[in-house]
């Protein structure tokens, strides 16, 4: 009998990161990946975005598995906050379920209780009686794979995140002989990231960080620096592996540091020889030539860390960069953290040191470029395709790659979907249905989930800008002010006429109490508006700020 087959996403289209993409095979649900994003600047005090899984919540019954495709947090954090509510058994390499629970102690979910089940980057195993296959891919991470899930119309196939790397670290594999394999039976579709679908060429051997550097670090005349984002397990190897080429001591900048290099040296994921390792107190014991600091963290975080550093205003660490010193910049900063970036920069070439930035166009991320999406798609000629993992742009620019390649696949039979569409395959072709599924972003607020809504954004947004408390006590049956106006105001100090201003409020608090005063029965809640509003309009007239304004109104009788 033949079965339809189902594929929608929760998250991961028209975005970057938060992939969770469903496929439900006759009523079974498959899920890969169920990932995190972080937010961007119009969401202060959130941690993390994660996918609405409302869907998977209500029909956990039939959630057979879910498939975890590597270790880095846009592909596992959410399903750290999803699991308990929906469980499963999860399937996913061995350093990609260590990373699930290492994750999990960070955001302090170290008590759940998650049934993994272990397997190798490639292989073939069951889930109930279906045959799902791994294909081991290089991505920046160790031990990643690709899935294939066998459908009587075919595979349905996820390339996960991959390059064509032809390194002969076993870590990292594009296991070209296990993509063939599948070839060898029909693929129904093929779902590719998009991330890099206009970037020409192959993106191996420009993800290496070696060429660029190793001299330069071989040659430093006193100490080398280094900083990289820490989900970038491969150029993190490939800086060990220079030092231990040149001898030098590897250095942890932090405790944070310290301790991602101790986890992913328990998973597996790195190799630091002791004789290759210094804890920071021997910092100043060393000769500055035997010694590469290394300094790791994820976006504005690690952007602040190396702004301190290099502006030698770190008070946890007394320690000051030399003109003598090599600061390696292995970190370029992407569209949400490129202000950051570039301060932190601006610093660094201000303390006189020497530094190399390497720039998004130096090291491309482990994502596939123009010609291993077409080296994929050829291999296994799927009868329908599906791009993946991008903005809107990324997935149409992969679509319109694909289209050229003269392999069968037209505008016909390739789908863009947005989050929450359906797309349905059975033996007469696909089509496309809106079946209602709910979706969208879950806020993570320290471990609260969803409780952050748009007027919490909002309010946090105004404190942004400052906040004025202005404070009067009143007798409703007296119709006076008792007290007040006092003005308290916070985050606005560095406004040159501070005084003027806390002056000007106190008249309009007055006059709109003075008003609201003289009804027969005073509103407290309409005076309190008009102070608001009259005290806003005020202060986008006068300075083109919009602080938070908090008008309290103490009542005694």
């Amino acid at each position: 009998m033949e079965e339809t087959v189902k594929i929608l996403a929760l998250g991961g289209l028209d975005e970057a990161g938060k992939d969770c993409y469903l496929v439900d095979i006759a009523g079974e649900i498959y899920v890969i990946g169920c990932g995190l994003r972080y937010p961007d600047k119009t969401m202060p005090g959130v941690d993390y975005v994660i996918p609405d899984c409302t869907y998977l919540i209500e029909n956990k019954s039939r959630v057979k598995a879910y498939f975890l495709l590597h270790g880095h947090e846009d592909e596992l954090g959410g399903l750290v906050y999803l699991y308990e509510s929906a469980p499963a058994p999860i399937y996913g390499s061995d350093v990609t379920l260590a990373m699930l629970r290492l994750f999990a102690e960070k955001v302090g979910k170290g008590n759940v209780s998650f049934d993994v089940r272990p397997v190798e980057p490639t292989s073939t195993f069951k889930v109930g009686g279906r045959t799902c296959h791994f294909f081991q891919t290089a991505h920046s991470i160790a031990r990643s794979s690709g899935l294939s899930i066998d459908t009587s119309l075919g595979h349905v196939v996820f390339t996960g995140d991959f390059v064509v790397e032809n390194s002969a670290d076993p870590n990292y594999l594009h296991d070209i002989n296990a993509i063939a394999r599948l070839a060898e039976t029909p693929t129904l579709v093929l779902l590719s990231e998009s991330g890099y679908a206009e970037k020409p060429g192959y993106t191996a051997p420009r993800h290496r960080l070696s060429h660029h550097v190793e001299s330069a670090v071989k040659d430093a005349p006193g100490r080398t620096f280094a900083a990289l984002f820490s989900s970038n397990y491969f150029n993190i190897e490939e800086l060990i592996r220079i030092a231990r080429a040149t001898k030098k001591k590897i250095i942890p900048y932090d405790e944070e540091t310290s301790s991602l290099l101790k986890a992913a040296q328990e998973v597996g994921q790195l190799q630091i020889p002791k004789e290759n390792f210094a804890p920071y107190e021997d910092l100043n014991r060393l000769r500055d030539q035997d010694v590469l600091v290394l300094l790791l963290g994820s976006g504005r975080e690690l952007f602040g860390k190396i702004a301190l550093l290099a502006a030698g205003t770190n008070e946890t660490h007394k320690c000051y960069l030399r003109e003598s010193d090599l600061f390696l910049m292995a970190a370029p900063g992407s569209d949400n953290t490129e202000i950051e970036a570039t301060d932190a920069l601006d610093e660094l070439y201000r303390s006189g040191c020497h530094v190399i930035s390497l720039s998004k166009k130096d090291v491309l991320r482990m994502h596939a470029s123009e010609e291993d999406l077409r080296m994929m798609a050829a291999l296994l000629k799927p009868r329908f395709y599906l791009p993946v993992k991008g903005f809107y742009k990324d997935l149409l620019a992969n679509a319109r790659l694909i289209s050229t390649m003269g392999i069968g696949l037209t505008h016909r039979n390739i789908i863009i979907l947005d989050d929450g569409i359906t797309a349905i395959f059975d033996k007469t072709g696909v089509r496309t249905m809106d079946e209602g599924v709910k979706h969208g972003n879950l806020l993570i607020d320290g471990i609260g989930i969803g409780d952050v809504g748009k007027e919490v954004i909002k309010d946090r947004e105004r404190l942004s800008g400052g906040a004025i408390l202005i404070g009067i006590t009143i007798s409703r049956k007296r119709k006076a002010v008792l007290a007040g106006p006092e003005i308290e105001m916070r985050g606005l100090a560095y406004l040159k006429e501070t005084e003027p201003i806390r002056r000007e409020i106190a008249k309009i608090a007055e006059t709109a109490l003075q008003e609201g005063l003289r009804k027969s029965v005073p509103d407290l809640n309409q005076i309190k508006g008009e102070i608001y509003d009259k005290s806003v309009r005020y202060l986008r007239g006068r300075c083109q700020m919009e602080p938070m304004i908090l008008p309290l109104l103490v009542e005694v009788a």
